[in-house]
C-alpha cells in the first residue's frame, strides 16, 4: 500500500518580490529633471499639548471628574516629517528585485511533498503562467498604491519605473498621471495600458528566468504643497519607557522612509478572488493583500477564514497537493501568489 502523502513539517519559501525601504526626498515639481540633487527629508521631534478626547467609561462620565481631567494637559512628544517651505513635491524612491523559483521551497524535510508541489507549480506555469499576477503587480506600481497616505489629497503623481542592468537604466516607463489609475480594480486604457503590458512582461521574465533576476528602480513624485506633512512608516515600540515619544517615525540614517514590508504589502494587494463577506462582494470591497487567511489588520478581518468556504491558503494547498483536487483558476492564482509572497507553511507539531 503506497504511503499517504503528508505536508512537510518544515516548509518555507523565500519571497520573490523583494522591495527595499522607500526613502523620502523633497524638491520642487518643476525641477524633477534634477531630482538627484533633492534634499532628504529628516524626522523632526515636536512637543504638543493635547486634550482629553478618548471615549470614557461610565464611571468617568461625572461632569466634575471630566472637568478636572480636562484641566490636566495631555503633553506628548511626537515625530513628524514635513516638506520644507520652499518645496512642494515629495520624492519616494525604492528598488524591487523580482526573482524566479516560485514553488521551490527554501526548506523542506519531505522529498515526496517537495516533488509533488514543484510538479503542480510547473503544470500551473505551463497552463496559465504569471501574466495575470504580474499585471496586477505592475498596476500597483503604476498607480502608486505604495505611497499609502501620501497618495491621498495629492495634486499630481508621476511615477518613473526603470529596469536596471549593471547599475544602469535599460528601459524606463513613465506614468505621468498615476491618480487616473484606480485602487479598486486593475483596468487601464490606451497608452497607459500598453506601458503596464510591457512592465508586466518584464515582471514575468523575472519570475520565470532562473539565470537572471529583474531589478527595478521605482521613483514617485507627489505634488502635495509646500511645507505639507508627509507620512513615513510609524514604528511599533513594544517597550515604552517613561517620557518616551507617543509617535516614533521610521528613518534610515535620519532620512524618513517607509518600511520595505509596507511596500511589499501594497504591491501584493491584488486578491480580488476572496469570498463574499456579509453580502458585500470583492468587486465592491476592492483588492486585499495576499495573505494566507486574507487578513486585513486595519479592518480586523480575515476574509478567507470567514464562513465554511475553506478558501484560505492552507485548505486550498492541501486539497491541491495532498488530495489532487485543483481549486478554481482564480484560487490557483491566489495560492501561487502566496508562494511568491513567501513564508513558513509547515505542518505544526
Amino acid at each position: 500500500m503506497p504511503e499517504v502523502l503528508k505536508t512537510a513539517s518544515v516548509l518555507a519559501f523565500e519571497r520573490k518580490l523583494d522591495p527595499s525601504d522607500a526613502l523620502f526626498y523633497a524638491g520642487d515639481w518643476n525641477d524633477k529633471n534634477q531630482h538627484e540633487q533633492w534634499s532628504p527629508i529628516a524626522i523632526q521631534e515636536k512637543s504638543v499639548r493635547g486634550t482629553i478626547s478618548h471615549r470614557r467609561n461610565a464611571k468617568e462620565q461625572d461632569p466634575a471628574k471630566l472637568d478636572a481631567a480636562i484641566q490636566n494637559p495631555n503633553l506628548q512628544k511626537v515625530d513628524v516629517a514635513m516638506l520644507p517651505a520652499h518645496a512642494d513635491t515629495l520624492k519616494t524612491a525604492f528598488t524591487l528585485r523580482v526573482l524566479s523559483g516560485t514553488g521551490t521551497p527554501s526548506a523542506c524535510n519531505n522529498l515526496a511533498y517537495k516533488q509533488k508541489l514543484e510538479k503542480i507549480v510547473t503544470t500551473w506555469r505551463e497552463q496559465h503562467g504569471f501574466t495575470e499576477l504580474a499585471r496586477r503587480y505592475a498596476h500597483n506600481l503604476a498607480n502608486g498604491r505604495f505611497l499609502w497616505r501620501n497618495r491621498i489629497g495629492a495634486e499630481k503623481i508621476e511615477i518613473h519605473i526603470e529596469r536596471l542592468r549593471k547599475g544602469q537604466p535599460e528601459t524606463e516607463w513613465i506614468f505621468d498621471n498615476a491618480l487616473s489609475l484606480s485602487l479598486r480594480n486593475f483596468e487601464a486604457e490606451g497608452e497607459t495600458a500598453e506601458k503596464i503590458k510591457e512592465l508586466t512582461q518584464t515582471l514575468c521574465s523575472g519570475l520565470n528566468n532562473e539565470k537572471e533576476h529583474v531589478l527595478l528602480r521605482v521613483t514617485a513624485f507627489v505634488r502635495i504643497g509646500a511645507g505639507q506633512e508627509v507620512f513615513p512608516s510609524q514604528e511599533l515600540i513594544l517597550d515604552r519607557g517613561r517620557g518616551s515619544k507617543s509617535k516614533t517615525l521610521y528613518a534610515v540614517k535620519n532620512i524618513a522612509a517607509v518600511h520595505s514590508q509596507k511596500i511589499g504589502n501594497a504591491i501584493r494587494t491584488i486578491d480580488t478572488w476572496y469570498p463574499e463577506s456579509e453580502g458585500i462582494s470583492a468587486a465592491e470591497l476592492g483588492p486585499i493583500p495576499i495573505e494566507p487567511y486574507g487578513s486585513v489588520t486595519v479592518q480586523g478581518k480575515a476574509y478567507r477564514a470567514l464562513g465554511n468556504g475553506k478558501k484560505d491558503f492552507y485548505s486550498l494547498l492541501d486539497n491541491w497537493v495532498l488530495r489532487d483536487q485543483p481549486p478554481s483558476v482564480d484560487d490557483q492564482n491566489y495560492v501561487i501568489a502566496v508562494l511568491i509572497r513567501g513564508g513558513v507553511f509547515g505542518e505544526a507539531n
